[in-house]
């Protein structure tokens, strides 16, 4: 397995688990207090991050020089925020949702922006 196919399965789990940790949460499923609920998205981010930052590293491409890695990292930076809030800090089940929802579409957004490469990530 190429990095490249490596960081594209991660892709693949972290929006997968973010999905179901997001119905779980609507529905106060005890799924979310299951251990490897708790511990499997950190590792699959972790190396997430760490094949995306190898890539980068291999390709010459850099957040704040290449446009569409730039959009990449503050959507990241987002998305975190927003994940947080919608499986974390949220005071309201409404606020969760709408933060939920906010993050899955920063997410689309990330995930275009990579497939495109765009010059100008506004463009899309």
């Amino acid at each position: 397995m190429t990095i490249k196919e490596l960081h594209q399965f991660c892709v693949i789990l972290t929006f997968t688990s973010f999905f179901f940790r997001g119905l779980w949460m609507m529905q106060n499923s005890p799924w979310l207090q299951k251990w490897w609920v708790k511990i499997a998205p950190h590792l699959i981010d972790t190396v997430l991050l760490a094949s995306g930052i190898t890539l980068a590293y291999h390709l010459h491409q850099y957040p704040l020089t290449d446009g569409w890695l730039t959009a990449k990292f503050f959507g990241l930076l987002l998305y975190i925020i927003l994940g947080n809030i919608a499986l974390r800090r949220g005071k309201t089940k409404t606020i969760r949702v709408t933060a939920w929802l906010g993050a899955m579409g920063i997410f689309s957004y990330m995930v275009t922006v990579a497939l495109k490469r765009l010059a100008n990530p506004l463009e899309w």
